[in-house]
């Protein structure tokens, strides 16, 4: 009699363990995101709601493709109930594999509807924006491009640098550029660019670096990379393209919830702390990043969308596209 009684107590422990497993009060994030910047964001959301934040971040040098494919790879499986992605491509890939779920957050509104998936599989915020970023000391103002498909220029050979285009918003911004001027002429301009003996950077960040201490004059960067060489001294400026052309690439930020999450109510909670006024005022204060609600306080440095003339971008196309050339890319980059 014991015995079963002392079964069943034990029946009872780990049923009530289990119970209490499944019933973590907690989230799981993947973020392209730098970690030094989505960190302090996460680490606010669990100080205010009290849910404990599993993060899972990327590499500098893989940025946005490894947590991707990991998310692609568990789609049978879901480990993770939100995906931060530094850019809205690799979300509409999520959603284009049927990786993610529509959430309407309450928090969207105000938002423009350009940075927001029509079916709401993603919702944009916080944006950074491409950008050349220029040594002053060694380019004169003259010479300065004002149209990146000035870098094709014999009189910018060797003088400028990019990172490599399969990872993070470059390859973000090489789709867009394969979108916007179509196969034929941007491949021709990534070919002139090969010509004109462009150097390929490990990452954004180090094309920052190699820019900001002279070693190359120019260089295509995020905004938030430019703001850092800004505040180290560096004797820079950031540039903003085709101003009187096609336009200049924005890149949200965006959230998306992922389908069969374990933490699906949870998810939504993170989501719409990430959609905030509170979350953009502190990427604004920490990276330079522009919000995407109105009247959001944010240093005078931090650059306006109201000044900047944007690249008009199809995001579901842009995705598609970034598939269509990734083999092109590659070869173009071991080249």
């Amino acid at each position: 009699m014991k015995k079963k009684i002392f079964i069943t107590i034990i029946g009872i422990v780990i049923l009530i363990s289990s119970c209490t497993d499944q019933n973590k009060n907690e989230v799981v994030v993947y973020t392209s995101v730098d970690q030094v910047f989505s960190e302090p964001v996460l680490k606010a959301f669990e100080k205010q709601t009290g849910i404990k934040v599993n993060a899972v971040f990327d590499t500098e040098e893989t940025k946005s493709t490894s947590v991707l494919n990991r998310l692609i790879s568990e789609k049978n499986n879901p480990q993770c109930d939100v995906f931060w992605s530094g850019d809205p491509m690799r979300a509409d890939v999520l959603k284009q594999k049927e990786i993610t779920e529509a959430y309407r957050s309450p928090a969207s509104s105000g938002i423009n509807a350009a940075f927001i998936d029509k079916d709401y599989h993603w919702i944009g915020f916080s944006a950074r924006a491409r950008v050349l970023l220029v040594n002053t000391n060694l380019v004169k103002p003259q010479d300065i491009p004002t149209s990146i498909l000035d870098l094709s220029n014999e009189k910018h050979k060797g003088k400028f640098t990019i990172a490599n285009p399969l990872f993070g918003t470059t390859s973000f911004h090489m789709a867009a550029l394969f979108a916007t001027l179509g196969d034929e002429k941007a491949k021709q301009f990534m070919e002139d660019l090969k010509k004109n003996e462009v150097i390929i950077a490990s990452s954004n960040g180090d094309v920052k670096k190699k820019v900001a201490t002279g070693e190359i004059p120019m260089g295509l960067t995020d905004t938030d990379d430019a703001n850092e060489a800004v505040k180290e001294g560096a004797p820079v400026k950031a540039i903003f393209l085709d101003q009187r052309g096609f336009g200049n690439l924005i890149v949200p930020n965006t959230a998306s919830l992922i389908k069969n999450s374990p933490n699906n109510e949870n998810g939504k909670k993170l989501i719409d702390f990430l959609l905030s006024v509170e979350t953009e005022k502190m990427l604004a204060e920490s990276c330079a990043q522009m919000p995407l609600h109105k009247g959001v306080a944010v240093p005078n440095t931090v650059p306006s969308l109201d000044n900047i003339v944007p690249m008009k971008v199809d995001y579901a196309r842009v995705a598609q596209k970034s598939e269509q050339i990734k083999q092109y890319l590659k070869q173009w980059a071991a080249q």
